[in-house]
């Protein structure tokens, strides 16, 4: 820990943060906006941007190796190398009739290096910094994980619509975008080279079957719960609508209106949901920490339920009226993403709970693999929904699919003590 100690924290912590956000963007947020603009199919970017999760699904299963093979920050730099290759590897083949299949090969790449530098970049954070200071810099981290956000989902949809009305070509204007994503992983990767520090600790263990041992026993121990089958349910159901929302608010946006949709240019988008929506997001995260901080989190419990699903009526009242002030359809995008973010506080809150125990952190990966599979599966079917309704009868689709989230947070456990005084220390 000695040279941890030595460099600031601050060096290197909100560019490690901002490089493991905007990787999970361009898989999860850019690829759907470039496959509309490309003129993809709802059915095809759902199922296939969908399968894009399995990656964080079944990352609990080869963190382990993370730990066996190599030191965390030799995984980090490496895993930006490749993500810095496969960037400019997307850029390249924009132009080519063979683009989507190649493109989502390439995203396939991504999503699993993007999934192993999560595991990296955060066991290396609590390698390389004492444990009073990992609980200074949570905020920044934080901090740094939305501005990519922002400068992902925001700036660069935002940048490759400008392009494409200044030069006409939707795929030149891609190839620009996916290029300076290449250049800005290769600058972390140099960065990083130099700017990490090599906490003495960062080492492979030399018990290497002890440590597979205690990650199956790890394993059993989470799957003999009591209640486990209304803790997977919770976890699986209770953003049931909102995965299916999700991933096609942005071409809802995009379509123009006589297919049902609200006919937004994508520097739109890239502004109104891109921007305002993660800044409500933020905000609503925000509240909500604080609210079972106060209250604890089974006072907070309905009230965070309600919170993340009524506002879904926002898109069947945006599907029926189809306003076309960019204004109006701004301040329903914060409304719902506002009351997402509060809400969501409670489900991260819920899988802390879950982990508590001698294996905490692992614990806490297994509920993120569940929580990653509950928004995969809904996600995937959503498009083929989608083009059998029209957008009108999917969001109201999508309301009817909340309902078992209600059902999960009756039947949920929860003392009546926990939380209080203690917000969500992974509200990223």
């Amino acid at each position: 820990m000695e040279q941890a100690q030595q460099r600031s924290p601050w060096w290197w912590v909100p560019t490690l943060y901002f490089g493991q956000a905007i990787p999970y963007v361009v898989v999860m947020t850019l690829s759907v906006v470039m496959y509309k603009n490309l003129g993809i199919s709802n059915t095809d970017i759902a199922l296939y941007t969908g399968w894009l999760y399995l990656p964080w699904v079944i990352k609990p299963l080869w963190s382990p190796l993370v730990e066996l093979l190599r030191t965390r920050r030799l995984w980090i730099i490496a895993m930006q190398l490749l993500l810095g290759a496969a960037l400019a590897l997307v850029a390249l083949t924009t132009s080519l009739p063979q683009f989507f299949q190649i493109s989502l090969a390439v995203l396939w790449l991504m999503a699993f290096s993007s999934a192993t530098h999560d595991i990296a970049a955060d066991g290396f954070y609590m390698l390389g910094l004492p444990q009073h200071q990992q609980a200074a810099f949570v905020g920044v981290r934080s901090t740094f994980y939305r501005l990519a956000m922002i400068a992902g989902q925001g700036g660069l949809v935002y940048l490759a619509g400008t392009l494409a009305e200044a030069t006409g070509s939707v795929r030149l204007a891609w190839s620009v975008v996916f290029f300076v994503l290449a250049i800005l992983f290769v600058l972390l990767f140099v960065y990083h080279q130099l700017m990490l520090p090599r906490p003495a600790a960062d080492r492979p263990p030399a018990a290497g079957g002890a440590l597979l041992r205690d990650f199956f026993a790890t394993f059993k121990s989470f799957f003999r719960q009591p209640g486990i089958g209304v803790i997977l349910g919770f976890l699986l159901l209770f953003r049931l609508g909102e995965a299916q929302l999700l991933k096609l608010a942005v071409p809802f946006l995009l379509d123009p209106a006589d297919k049902g949709g609200l006919g937004l240019t994508t520097a739109q988008v890239g502004l109104v949901y891109g921007t305002i929506g993660v800044l409500a997001l933020t905000a609503g995260g925000l509240l909500g920490g604080v609210a079972i901080a106060r209250y604890g989190l089974k006072r907070c419990l309905w009230g965070m339920v309600l919170a993340v699903h009524v506002p879904d009526l926002v898109f069947v009242y945006l599907a029926s009226a189809q306003p076309q002030d960019v204004y109006l359809i701004g301040a329903s995008i914060a409304l719902e993403q506002l009351g997402y973010g509060f809400g969501f506080a409670a489900y991260l809150m819920y899988m802390i709970m879950v982990a508590e125990g001698e294996h905490k952190t692992a614990h806490y990966a297994i509920c993120t693999g569940f929580m990653a599979l509950g928004m995969m599966v809904p996600g995937m079917a959503s498009g083929w929904i989608e083009q059998q309704l029209g957008y009108q009868r999917f969001f109201i689709w999508v309301c009817v699919a909340t309902v078992p989230a209600f059902l999960m947070a009756a039947l949920v456990k929860i003392d009546p003590a926990f939380g209080r005084k203690q917000a969500p220390a992974a509200l990223q």
